[in-house]
């Protein structure tokens, strides 16, 4: 192999390196048997919800995370691979995987790490049933708004009866 070759694939690992070190969530799937609509649609799925997804050789995933907290992931570098890596919300990849596996059986989610830990695929199943981050935000600020409303009721009712008795 040439040195130029070599060199390309070295800087291809380095970047697979630096998206995988920026991630704060990678999911890996094996995609075999999607139709290009259903990879098209799935890709623009994630691309609006800030995920982007990549088909990366195995080799390289593989000397990608050679040496770092991701070596677990190795065994699941095998096959038609593609990562969906996410830097914004961790959760988003494995909700949107997760609901177009459900739909689409020629998806398979074969592993990855969530919040940079290295999760199992019942863990990564159970993080894609949670509430979305706006979902957990709205579950709060309800939360928070109810002893506000009782309060409210309270100094209602005190104001009214004061206002009887006057």
């Amino acid at each position: 192999m040439s040195e130029a070759a070599i060199a390309k694939k070295a800087e291809i690992v380095k970047q697979t390196v630096e998206l995988i070190n920026n991630a704060e969530t990678a999911i890996v799937v094996d995609y075999r048997g999607l139709t290009v609509e259903e990879v098209t649609d799935l890709r623009k799925q994630l691309r609006d919800a800030g995920v982007k997804m990549s088909v990366i050789k195995n080799k390289i995933l593989d000397r990608a995370v050679e040496g770092t907290d991701y070596e677990d992931l190795r065994s699941t570098f095998v096959g038609p691979t593609a990562v969906a890596f996410s830097d914004e919300d961790p959760i988003a990849p494995a909700k949107i995987l997760k609901k177009f596996a459900d739909d689409h059986d020629a998806l398979e989610i074969k592993g990855g790490f969530i919040e940079k830990s290295v999760k199992t695929l019942d863990e990564i199943n159970e993080y894609a049933t949670m509430p979305g981050r706006e979902d957990l935000l709205s579950m709060l600020a309800s939360a928070l708004q109810d002893p506000m409303r009782k309060i409210a009721r309270a100094v209602k009712a005190i104001a009214d009866k004061e206002d009887e008795a006057a």
